[in-house]
């Protein structure tokens, strides 16, 4: 397993795997351009990509994060985490995650030692042009998750 930086010219070429945690491409372009993209490849395939953004004030953000469903729940989104984790600690104080009020995805970061810090109620239906579901739950609420670096 290794994961790498991936390269600004590169970027688009994941637009898949981004698409499959945040749904809506007018929002991710908002940030994939300022943030920082990793991937990580195991076996010669790609299995997960995050983006993180430098949010001021000593915050990296992990804006989107996937996993290809195929190889889901082999332990690749927590080898993520961990590696934002240490490779941001050097420059940042605290790593923030938002996400929808799922209930696989906030119980999966709260694994990864995040903890609720806020929530953010009629996000999903307000930024949304249509509605996002999740394990058969209709997202609503933006969940924001942290943890010190």
């Amino acid at each position: 397993m290794q994961i790498t930086r991936v390269s600004e010219a590169e970027k688009l070429q994941y637009r898949e795997l981004l698409l499959l945690a945040d749904e809506q491409w007018s929002l991710v372009e908002r940030y994939l351009s300022r943030g920082e993209m990793w991937v990580l490849v195991d076996g010669g395939s790609v299995c997960a990509e995050c983006v993180v953004t430098d949010e001021g004030n000593g915050v990296c953000e992990v804006k989107n994060l996937a996993v290809v469903p195929s190889a889901q729940r082999r332990g690749y989104g927590q080898a993520m985490i961990e590696h934002v984790k240490r490779i941001y600690a050097p420059r940042y104080s605290r790593l923030r995650i938002c996400t929808g009020d799922s209930p696989l995805t906030v119980p999966f970061y709260e694994s990864c030692g995040l903890s609720i810090v806020r929530r953010d109620q009629g996000y999903f239906v307000r930024a949304y042009d249509h509605p996002i579901f999740e394990a058969g739950k209709q997202l609503t609420d933006l969940v924001e998750l942290e943890c010190p670096l």
